[in-house]
């Protein structure tokens, strides 16, 4: 869990993602000393990741408050941790404190037995100390100093159980929040004499309460405190805490003492945990050392848009469908705690969509808040300009930590990042590392006609001034025997000071670049714009996070490092399936994508048959654009155009790495109909495949056992999956005949006079195998190893409940069919699936045109076969033994049968069957 290692997480920050010239500094000899340098190291990186999860709307202003961290760099005496490691502590502790009955060292060790109640009281009481002599004066602050005095002096002789009465304990901190409560807020004259009314309760209750009767008759003895007191002077100059460290001091004293959370409850969103735990659990493991930013690896992030979602309009949002419900309704469901930060954030109360339509601000920020959970290029681009974020925050703390007190930066300034994503040398030094191209093949087009996909991409390179678009442009013009053509450029533009495009370069083309597939067509013409030595490849539909930017130098530190005879030319990352929450059948392909991206990817990089899955990896740009690109694009036989990234590289002796200490997020498709496309197309494009010369030849060049892995992993995944289907066919066509010819009768008897037991099995058979569950079995492995035994059974029980067994039989038949038909007949083509959140009920046309020929007509054959096989054929144990014989394939026929009425919004509500059957009739017999 997260609150019960982060003690150890400063450290190991400072030695995995700081600089060595930073994390090797002289360590003190004194451990706290050492964890205190450690912790102002981690502290300002910390803080930029919980902002940014504020900003996210992961997390309320007061998880904010409660996870930030001081910058460690103050005049405090001891390690400020983030609050939520120390709420409850302190009434804990009040709680030993009242029962105790040993003397101060046994209180002590009790209390040190949890270390964070030990740094949550030895805190309270430096920070009481500190903010009373702060804000008192005069005789105010003799008694202040005298009173910290003598109790450090009983601390020091461990007799405090002797100076004060531990029991009036609780009555000192009500009194001392009472005060905290008041100081929190902005200054006025009532609050001011409330502040000094509250200090003299204090000094009521510690004196004649709190403090033994000796040191209570010494103060009541004092002449200049009397005097004071009875002229009312005491406490009546309040200097107020106005600087910024000290007003953070008395807010995080005032938490400490109010807040009763369980540090396992914060922060609550289940997101928030996953990536914070992630990015703990990551420094710790095996990574190259990060260089300064002026020495790292430049690099370019590239994506490809064609006319995908940029940002959801308030209309998308706002429109009903025919449940009444609405993209904003739903989402608002599915993520109530994200729409109440959300509103917190924009200072809104519950509001309606028509509430948001009166402010133009609000409503962009709605229309962004919805775009970030979908599948939309905003998403996107957000996500990738925090490389340009991190590197800028490095950039600048570097500096201050490299450069010191000889540039004239005091401690706690060259600690402080207010302002950095304003620094000139910052700015200019993350525009030289990094750089991001989106290539928006007909934003030209779109520009032309006024769509609105145009001016949110507008909108985007205003808010990012580091963004690159790349578009065709095309325009007439005349050649030199005077005819009219057509002229092609490909250009770059950005946004300038006033929020136009401003061009960067135009390059003529020979003509139409769009001469195979369309994505690797669109990262082929703009490839060029790209700059540095890496280029990570990033698809519309994927997202990036603060905390992962800060390890994209670590990263690429990997193609200098020793990954076997030869340098790596990609490196693959880890993903994240961010659409898991979605729906049962997102879960489904979240889960199994992610056992294919950890558990799958690290051992095929281990046996060096990893290649590019179409996923974030990272490539050598002199290596793949001196050998070919990164992208072929002939039609047709180069649909999944991705892996032959991965089979060119591999061909021309490069070598492709795994790294698990980085993730990157990843859309998946959320309904049974965009699954189904998906897979289709994936299926079709492993049918082109096996037809490809790079197949052939990769077989020809590999040794015999990396080849059968290959096989595997490629194609033979999917040559098994048909084999799976046909072996269905076969057993029951040979079944059918051998009842409906009288032969399985005598063949059984036979058999057993003979007593040929291995005949007998044969016929008797159980081909489990066939049930689509089995295809889950890499998903099981990679949830024990992740997540645990326990958790791993829990999670899959939970999905058998929500059918996964029907789905992923569903899948098997999906697989089967596209892939056989492009064996046949040839013609794969690209599915557009549609990104877009499934709110709305399929009629049941559209999934009987979509499935009648893979799905429907299948299983009523076998459905045939099998009722043909009970009427006519034997079984030597009767019933039982034909439903043990057949179980599996009549849940086949039932999973391909039903899967679209099961997975489908409302799919057995009697009105809408009522209507799909009619609406499917009319269809029918439609006779134009």
């Amino acid at each position: 869990m997260l609150h019960k290692r982060f003690e150890s997480f400063p450290e190991a920050f400072a030695k995995t993602l700081s600089p060595q010239r930073i994390s090797s500094r002289p360590v003190p000899q004194d451990s706290e000393a050492a964890t205190k340098m450690y912790a102002s190291i981690f502290s300002p990186f910390w803080n930029e990741i919980i902002k940014s999860l504020r900003e996210e709307d992961y997390i309320s202003n007061r998880e904010m408050d409660l996870l930030m961290m001081p910058s460690n760099c103050g005049t405090l005496r001891l390690v400020q941790w983030p609050l939520f490691l120390l709420t409850s502590k302190i009434m804990l502790a009040n709680d030993y404190a009242s029962d105790c009955k040993d003397s101060q060292k046994e209180l002590w060790h009790r209390i040190s037995k949890d270390e964070y109640m030990a740094y949550a009281v030895k805190e309270c009481y430096y920070s009481a100390e500190r903010i009373l002599k702060s804000i008192v004066d005069g005789e105010g602050k003799l008694w202040v100093d005298r009173l910290f005095q003598y109790l450090n002096e009983s601390i020091g002789r461990d007799s405090l159980l002797v100076t004060i009465n531990l029991k009036k304990l609780q009555l000192v901190q009500s009194r001392l929040t009472g005060l905290t409560g008041l100081l929190i807020r902005d200054e006025t004259a009532d609050r001011k004499a409330g502040v000094t009314k509250a200090l003299r309760e204090l000094y009521e209750v510690v004196t004649h309460e709190f403090l033994a009767p000796n040191l209570r008759e010494e103060f009541d003895t004092w002449q200049l405190l009397l005097r004071a007191r009875n002229d009312g002077r005491l406490f009546s100059n309040i200097l107020w805490p106005n600087d910024l460290e000290m007003k953070e001091q008395v807010k995080r004293l005032h938490l400490l003492l109010t807040v009763k959370d369980s540090a396992a409850n914060i922060p609550k969103n289940l997101e928030a945990q996953r990536r914070l735990q992630f990015f703990t659990n990551s420094l710790f493991m095996d990574m190259p050392e990060a260089k300064p930013v002026s020495e790292m690896i430049p690099f370019c992030v590239f994506t490809p848009y064609y006319s995908e979602t940029v940002l959801y309009s308030m209309s998308e949002l706002c429109v009903d469908n025919e449940d009444g419900i609405s993209i904003l309704f739903y989402l608002q469901k599915i993520f109530p705690d994200e729409w109440a930060n959300f509103l917190e954030r924009i200072g809104r109360g519950e509001s309606s969509e028509e509430d948001f339509k009166e402010s133009p601000s609000d409503t962009l920020e709605l229309r962004f808040w919805v775009s970030y959970r979908g599948q939309t290029l905003a998403r996107t681009v957000r996500g990738m300009m925090y490389y340009r974020r991190a590197l800028m925050l490095q950039s600048y703390l570097e500096k201050r930590y490299l450069g010191g007190i000889e540039d004239g930066y005091s401690a706690l300034e060259y600690i402080d990042t207010q302002g950095y994503q304003l620094s000139p040398d910052a700015r200019a030094q993350a525009d030289l590392k990094f750089t991001y191209v989106v290539s928006c093949q007909i934003y030209g087009q779109q520009k032309q006609r006024k769509a609105p996909e145009a001016a949110d991409i507008a909108l985007l390179l205003q808010r990012n001034e580091a963004l690159r678009v790349a578009f065709i442009h095309e325009e007439d013009g005349v050649s030199s025997d005077g005819q009219a053509i057509k002229e092609y450029h490909s250009k770059l533009v950005k946004a300038d000071i006033h929020g136009k495009d401003q061009e960067i370069y135009s390059i003529k083309l020979p003509g139409n670049p769009k001469l195979g597939e369309g994505k690797p067509e669109n990262q082929n013409h703009a490839i060029i714009f790209t700059r540095g030595d890496a280029i990570q490849t990033i698809d519309m539909n994927q997202d990036n996070y603060l905390e992962e930017a800060m390890k994209v130098r670590n990263l690429l530190e990997e193609f200098r490092g020793n990954h076997g005879i030869r340098y790596p030319t990609i490196l693959g990352v880890r993903e994240h399936v961010f659409t898991g929450s979605v729906s049962s059948l997102a879960s489904f392909m979240s889960k199994q994508e992610t056992s294919f991206v950890t558990l799958g990817q690290r051992v095929l990089a281990y046996l060096k048959v990893r290649m590019h899955y179409g996923h974030p990896d990272v490539f050598d740009r002199i290596f793949h654009i001196t050998r070919g690109g990164i992208s072929k694009a002939s039609r047709v036989i180069n649909i999944s155009e991705d892996i032959y990234a991965g089979f060119n590289s591999t061909l021309r002796q490069g070598n492709i790495t795994h790294h698990e200490y980085i993730q990157v997020g990843k859309g998946r498709d959320v309904g049974l109909n965009q699954i189904a496309l998906f897979e289709g197309k994936v299926a079709g494009g492993n049918g082109e495949q096996v037809l490809s010369r790079d197949v052939y030849r990769l077989g020809q060049l590999f040794d015999f056992f990396r080849m059968l892995t290959f096989f595997y992993t490629t194609v033979g995944y999917y040559v098994c999956t048909m084999m799976t289907v046909l072996t269905v066919y076969i057993f029951l066509y040979g079944r059918v005949y051998l009842a409906l010819s009288g032969l399985d009768h005598s063949i059984s008897r036979q058999a057993r006079f003979l007593g040929n037991t291995a005949l007998d099995a044969a016929l008797n058979a159980q081909f489990l195998v066939q049930i689509g569950v089995f295809t889950a079995v890499p998903m099981i492995m990679g949830f024990i190893l992740e997540l645990g035994l326990m958790k791993a059974i829990f999670s899959f029980i939970t999905m058998q409940l929500q059918f996964c067994s029907v789905f992923f039989t569903f899948s098997l038949g999906t697989r089967t069919h596209y892939f056989g038909r492009t064996i046949l007949h040839g013609g794969a083509k690209y599915r557009a699936t549609g990104r877009g959140f499934v709110v709305r009920h399929i009629k049941f046309a559209d999934n009987y045109r979509l499935y009648s020929r893979s799905h429907f007509v299948k299983a009523l054959e076998v459905a045939l076969l099998l009722i043909v096989y009970i009427a006519y054929g034997y079984t030597k144990g009767g019933s039982s033994s034909f439903i043990l014989l057949t179980i599996s394939s009549w849940i086949m026929v039932i999973s391909w049968l039903f899967a679209p009425y099961i997975f489908n919004p409302s799919g057995f509500e009697w009105q809408k069957t009522v209507e799909d059957f009619d609406d499917w009739t009319n269809w029918l017999f439609y006779k134009g």
